[in-house]
């Protein structure tokens, strides 16, 4: 158990049984009545962000969410398996625990699982990572109105938008949060 006086951005609270991340919190002492804490809380499985106001000096319940350094193995069925990089056992992660993070991952891919009491919670890649393009049609010199894209499929299987010069088989960076096309890999 801690109090309102302990909290700090990143912290991870359970309230009603769910787990909830601060995004940003403000101590605010008005001049009439008892001081009180305004937080913007994150849900940990939806992602949900809410506003919440807590007295000051109350008691909550925070969470201990524990951060592993794992590689992604092998797709088995729906699940995947994940390796911990320093005991090396495996962990089977849900596809929906996994998410849309799937669209960025190959065999060997570092990732850092979030765990509470032994399940896991979601995970984290880089920021980007590199990925083959297994197809995309050539590009053709004028045939743009403005930037100059044009899809391509990488070797995850999803489809990226990229300039008209890339072409098949080149290794490109893509960004893990939106899927955007960040330049070549070196």
């Amino acid at each position: 158990m801690a109090t309102t006086a302990d909290l700090k951005n990143g912290i991870t609270l359970e309230i009603e049984s769910q787990l909830w991340t601060v995004v940003e919190f403000q101590h605010v002492k008005p001049g009439k009545g008892p001081a009180f804490v305004r937080t913007k809380l994150k849900s940990v499985l939806t992602g949900k962000v809410i506003d919440r106001t807590f007295n000051s000096g109350v008691k909550i319940d925070i969470a201990i969410l524990e951060k592993r350094d794992m590689q992604y193995l092998y797709k088995e069925g729906d699940d995947f398996v994940f390796m911990d990089s320093k005991t090396y056992d495996q962990m089977t992660i849900s596809a929906a625990v996994v998410g849309d993070m799937a669209n960025y991952m190959l065999e060997n891919t570092d990732a850092v699982v979030a765990v509470n009491e032994g399940n896991p919670l979601y995970i984290e890649l880089a920021a980007s990572v590199p990925l083959r393009i297994t197809y995309t049609e050539p590009g053709i010199q004028g045939d743009r109105s403005s930037g100059g894209t044009k899809p391509a499929t990488v070797e995850t299987g999803i489809e990226i938008q990229v300039p008209l010069f890339i072409k098949q088989d080149e290794i490109v960076m893509v960004d893990t949060r939106d899927g955007s096309y960040q330049g070549r890999a070196n």
